[in-house]
């Protein structure tokens, strides 16, 4: 399974980047990751007007859209957009962060799960 991640790197930028977690045939059940050891989970929901300016992550977590249409600017200037059902890892707990903004007009719900 592929997802986007955002990075810092040493001079301060952030990035983006695919991440592939591969999956194991598990027979009946399908397709399965190994094990990713989390520590935590929030469930969180943002208003319809959600704009979000530079900011960083205060920790390394998987983030899982359950609905809404957000982008994201990372500092190099890509930006890439998600919405209900994708899940991108952040990572720029350093640096100049992302900047995240709502596009659907309506609240977001989103689930942080807190990786270690």
């Amino acid at each position: 399974m592929k997802i986007s991640r955002i990075y810092p790197t040493p001079d301060g930028e952030t990035h983006f980047d695919d991440v592939e977690y591969p999956l194991n045939d598990k027979g009946d059940i399908g397709l399965l990751s190994d094990l990713i050891v989390v520590n935590g989970l929030i469930f969180r929901q943002t208003p319809a007007d959600y704009d979000y300016a530079w900011h960083n992550t205060p920790h390394k977590q998987f983030v899982v859209m359950l609905d809404g249409h957000v982008e994201i600017t990372v500092s190099d200037g890509e930006k890439r957009q998600f919405r209900g059902g994708d899940v991108f890892l952040l990572e720029d707990t350093t640096g100049r962060g992302h900047h995240t903004r709502e596009l659907s007009g309506k609240p977001r719900r989103t689930l942080f799960i807190r990786a270690i």
